[in-house]
């Protein structure tokens, strides 16, 4: 059963998604939309075979496309997810999958409508080491902690701060810090423990309308969850899970390729697996499968998931002060 999939967005993120689902014998590349001519015959003409479209209606209404993959800027995830799925195609939407939590319930009601697959595209947790911390958690005992960090300087910031706003600090495109590096921490501890009972959040706006870098810290029963993300500094901190019986360590948690159990007896248990192919091809790999069975939603990045962590996020913009032009 080969999935033939067209893509919104001709950047850097889309030509990973289709170079790492390439790998898999399911995945060929049938469309490409881009909002101008010029850059949608550029992107394709290193794809053979793919259909070159400039308005997304005509894309979807191809019988050659089956699923849509969307990489445009958070902003637009939304309505050109709702589009799609209205023309019955399966959608798989770059994180974080919208703006807000009323954006994300009407792509949610789409899909149900439609009877379509919709899937946010956090690879993090389609990866094989992610499985392993999930299968090796009760090792640890009463979890107690969960901590992660992602901390990045972007590329774009030395523009900012010589007076060039790109869309990675336009508040326009429901950029900033949060969402695009802390969904990163966030979605592997609700994917883990679940929604957490109460958030507290920091953060640093800059003049543009977006924050810069942030913290936060969640209540459980039982435990707390502890973040740190940055698009204006580097970090290069691992993850941990702390439990009374020791601490699971992760060297990254928006890709996880390391896990390691650190008792509280001095002794080390190595659990890492290898991995074989490129980080984005489980994601790939994960939302053919499920289509290949008929299914219409992740158990691990699962509607309820996806819809959790936006609502944390939604949270903890309105107690640092930032607002989208999409917000209510």
């Amino acid at each position: 059963m080969t999935i033939r999939f067209g893509v919104v967005g001709t950047n850097w993120i889309t030509d990973r998604f289709i170079q790492a689902g390439l790998e898999n014998e399911d995945f060929i590349l049938t469309a490409v939309y881009s909002r101008t001519e010029e850059k949608g015959q550029a992107f394709a003409a290193k794809y053979a075979g793919a259909a070159i479209y400039t308005n997304l209606d005509e894309m979807v209404s191809s019988p050659e496309v089956d699923a849509v993959y969307i990489a445009s800027p958070n902003s637009m995830h939304a309505e050109q997810a709702i589009i799609c799925m209205n023309h019955g195609k399966h959608v798989l939407c770059e994180k974080p999958a919208a703006s807000n939590s009323q954006e994300l319930k009407l792509m949610i009601e789409a899909a149900r409508a439609n009877d379509v697959l919709l899937m946010e595209a956090m690879k993090s947790t389609m990866m094989p080491n992610f499985s392993v911390i999930k299968d090796n958690l009760y090792k640890l005992g009463t979890v107690r902690r969960y901590f992660a960090s992602y901390c990045q300087y972007s590329s774009r910031y030395d523009a900012y701060r010589q007076g060039t706003v790109l869309n990675a600090f336009n508040p326009e495109y429901s950029n900033g810090s949060l969402m695009d590096l802390g969904i990163y921490c966030l979605y592997p501890m609700v994917a883990l423990f679940g929604k957490p009972d109460a958030v507290k959040a920091a953060g640093h706006m800059l003049s543009s309308g977006v924050d810069g870098e942030g913290s936060m810290v969640m209540s459980y029963p039982d435990m707390d969850g502890v973040i740190m993300h940055s698009k204006i500094t580097d970090s290069y901190l691992p993850a941990e899970i702390q439990g009374e019986n020791g601490t699971m360590v992760i060297d990254k948690i928006n890709q996880p390729y390391q896990v390691k159990i650190h008792y509280r007896d001095g002794t080390v248990e190595e659990l890492t697996v290898p991995q074989v192919y490129e980080a984005m091809y489980y994601e790939a790999h994960e939302f053919i499968e499920l289509l290949k069975n008929g299914q219409r939603e992740s158990s691990i990045n699962s509607h309820g998931n996806s819809l959790a962590v936006a609502e944390i996020m939604e949270e903890a913009r309105r107690q640092i002060g930032l607002r989208y032009a999409s917000d209510l």
